[in-house]
């Protein structure tokens, strides 16, 4: 079962919506941060997914972004808009700040609810299996593994659990080398004792509002290795020109020009998604549609991958 964690900015949102039929045909759940302080985006997300039947996790009180401080007015909006959906599981942040007094709140809050925890940072763990235990709640834990060791974990192992792997490096664009590997987790995940896993796609978890001028324009494309024991790398596209902020749709075509002639190998072992067929339209067409769109194709390609992946594995 994967899990891709998704913060809801607008082209995360659009990548969502856009890869529906992956999500629901390959039975994959995204988690949803929201962040951005209009939900009107986030609306129709949910309402694409709720049409498709697909299910998703929302939480209610993101650490990220315009709802960070004050989670007022998401909570409302999913008590009114999303809490009628039976394919919306509410998503409870835990932190290092979060107190059991204030998951009772949120519980209560939302106990009508399917309830799934995502763990990072919160250091309570005894205590919240105690209060688990004591309200009979058998819920979903969704551990993100650089705040949550094994040990953590196991205090939660009569439950389901998801472990949520960061496997994308940020760094600027210049820096990334041509390949790296991304993760291991799609193989490895039963071996740590849980029963999902996830990432945080091409984007990785490091959260900022918006990123400043591009002196290299990257595309990055994940793929499956074979001849490595099926482990997922990641092949950064890099534009020749890196040294001023000028010109990105130049760039961008620079970059185009090696992941068409990459993927057009005989050797190739990137797998010619829908998303990868759409660059080489825009190949063809020397159109660039914006930095934006070049990475919601390349979120779009990680999920075909991981479900083309799912499925071979089966």
């Amino acid at each position: 079962m994967y899990f891709p964690f998704f913060r809801g900015k607008q082209y995360d949102l659009l990548t969502i919506r856009e890869s529906t039929d992956t999500l629901v045909s390959a039975g994959f759940i995204p988690i949803i941060e929201p962040v951005k302080e209009s939900l009107s985006s986030l609306n129709r997300c949910l309402a694409s997914l709720d049409e498709a039947k697909a299910e998703c996790i929302l939480i209610a009180n993101p650490r990220y972004g315009d709802h960070a401080h004050q989670h007022d007015d998401l909570q409302e909006f999913i008590a009114e808009d999303a809490n009628s959906s039976e394919y919306i599981t509410i998503g409870l942040l835990l932190l290092e700040t979060t107190s059991i007094e204030e998951i009772d709140r949120l519980y209560e809050l939302f106990s009508e609810k399917k309830i799934s925890f995502i763990h990072s940072g919160f250091n309570k763990p005894k205590e919240l299996s105690k209060w688990l235990y004591n309200r009979g709640l058998n819920a979903r834990h969704i551990f993100i593994e650089n705040n949550c060791g094994k040990i953590y974990r196991r205090n939660f192992k009569k439950y389901s659990r998801v472990l949520i792997r960061d496997g994308f490096i940020k760094r600027t664009n210049s820096k990334h080398p041509e390949v790296e590997e991304f993760s291991d987790l799609h193989l490895t995940y039963t071996e740590d004792g849980v029963d999902g896993f996830g990432d945080f796609l091409i984007v990785g978890d490091d959260y900022s509002e918006g990123g400043g001028p591009a002196y290299a324009v990257a595309i990055h494309l994940t793929y499956i290795d074979d001849d490595e024991d099926s482990i997922m790398y990641v092949r950064h596209f890099k534009s020749i020109r890196q040294d001023s902020p000028t010109d990105p749709a130049g760039k961008f075509l620079e970059a185009l020009d090696k992941l068409v002639e990459a993927v057009n190998d005989p050797r190739a072992k990137i797998w010619k998604t829908e998303a990868v067929k759409e660059f080489i339209r825009l190949h063809e067409k020397k159109h660039f549609p914006g930095l934006g769109t070049a990475k919601k194709l390349s979120m779009i390609h990680h999920l075909e991958t991981m479900a083309l992946f799912s499925k071979r594995d089966q």
